[in-house]
């Protein structure tokens, strides 16, 4: 039994009430909860590489400034790392699981338990080593051996802890930038998007309203996904969802003219990708390539991975006496999608096109983010 119009719209309606699940550790990986703290997580292999090689380096700058015959004392050097090993790497472990309750408590209080840490660290381990090395002989602890370990160590952790400090607060900045200048390009898009979708359906209405109520319920879905969501990077596969709403919405209106080929077999759909990115290529397939020819034609979506690369073609039939507005509003849309890639990956991004045989190709190529 065929729905009523009103059916349409109450299923319509529980959609966009039904709640979604939570995809941030799915998709998009594990996030770090504390993220915004200044503290990095020193749990991270590239943490305590960057750990080692730095404390190897200052221990190699103490050699070569302690008085020798030599000009690198070998033995003096094994000591040095040893210690500074064993003190870094301890400290690391420690702040490490204190991270989760430091995070909570303003940045100037957990500084000072960080900073404290370290240098109870320095007390406990310059005791070990003043026990092992020292000769018996010499009777209590060396005073002065302690005190240089302590200071040394105060200036150290001192200079990395504010090092930590101003790269997380140089990140927010490049961050909060980065997110206005996304939300610029992509505020450009949808009043376009949503001004050709409305052009379809008004030209629906009068010659088929149950299809227009259709592509008016599609609609809705595709706005309640983009307004709905505030990330910089979704799932490939759902802006591979938003464009098959989409292109149903344009099937609709040009019928039998427009058929959509997708080549998806090898595709990653967890990588990341910029919201309505690919919807207004997939638009520009439809407008400069299907909708100018009497006989229309055909569109190819294909993605794959390669290593940790993510390809994604988009070829559509190209008449090369299409007027010079519709390449203008072509070459806007490649060039603010162009930028978005570049905003979030940089150089790691390529964006080219290509015109073989009457047939026109966008390709993306970006890594896995």
């Amino acid at each position: 039994m065929k729905n009523t119009p009103e059916d349409k719209i109450k299923t319509a309606q529980k959609k966009q009430h039904r709640p979604t699940q939570d995809k941030g550790n799915n998709a998009e990986g594990v996030e770090d909860p504390h993220s915004d703290f200044f503290l990095p997580d020193l749990c991270k292999v590239q943490s305590v590489f960057f750990l080692l090689i730095v404390t190897e380096l200052v221990a190699l700058l103490f050699t070569l400034a302690h008085p020798s015959n030599e000009l690198l004392n070998w033995n003096y050097l094994g000591l040095i790392s040893l210690f500074g090993h064993w003190a870094v790497l301890t400290s690391a472990a420690l702040l490490c699981i204190a991270r989760p309750a430091l995070a909570k408590l303003s940045i100037n209080m957990a500084a000072t338990i960080a900073f404290v840490i370290i240098i109870a660290i320095t007390i406990v381990y310059s005791l070990i080593a003043d026990h092992f090395l020292r000769p018996k002989s010499e009777g209590s602890v060396d005073t002065l051996f302690l005190l240089r370990n302590i200071v040394i160590s105060a200036i150290i952790g001192g200079i990395t802890l504010r090092y930590f400090y101003l790269q997380q607060q140089w990140k927010n900045q490049r961050q909060a930038e980065l997110q206005a200048r996304l939300e610029a390009l992509q505020a450009r898009i949808r009043p376009h998007f949503l001004f050709n979708s409305m052009n379809t359906i008004a030209s629906l209405i009068s010659s088929n309203p149950d299809m227009a109520e259709e592509a008016v319920l599609d609609l809705s879905e595709l706005f309640r996904a983009t307004l709905n969501n505030k990330k910089m990077l979704i799932p490939l596969r759902e802006e591979l969802e938003l464009c098959k709403r989409y292109l149903h919405i344009e099937g609709l209106r040009l019928g039998g003219r427009m058929t959509v080929d997708w080549k998806l077999s090898n595709y990653d759909g967890a990588a990341l990708i910029p919201p309505l990115s690919l919807q207004p290529l997939v638009e520009n397939a439809i407008y400069h390539g299907i909708q100018p020819r009497t006989e229309g034609g055909a569109i190819t979506i294909e993605s794959y991975r390669k290593n940790n690369t993510v390809y994604i073609l988009i070829s559509n039939p190209f008449d090369n006496r299409v007027s010079d507005s519709h390449k203008k509003g072509n070459k806007i849309a490649l060039d603010n999608i162009r930028r978005r890639f570049e905003a979030i990956f940089s150089q790691q991004a390529v964006m080219k096109t290509s015109q073989i045989d009457g047939i026109f190709t966008v390709t993306l190529r970006f890594p896995v983010h």
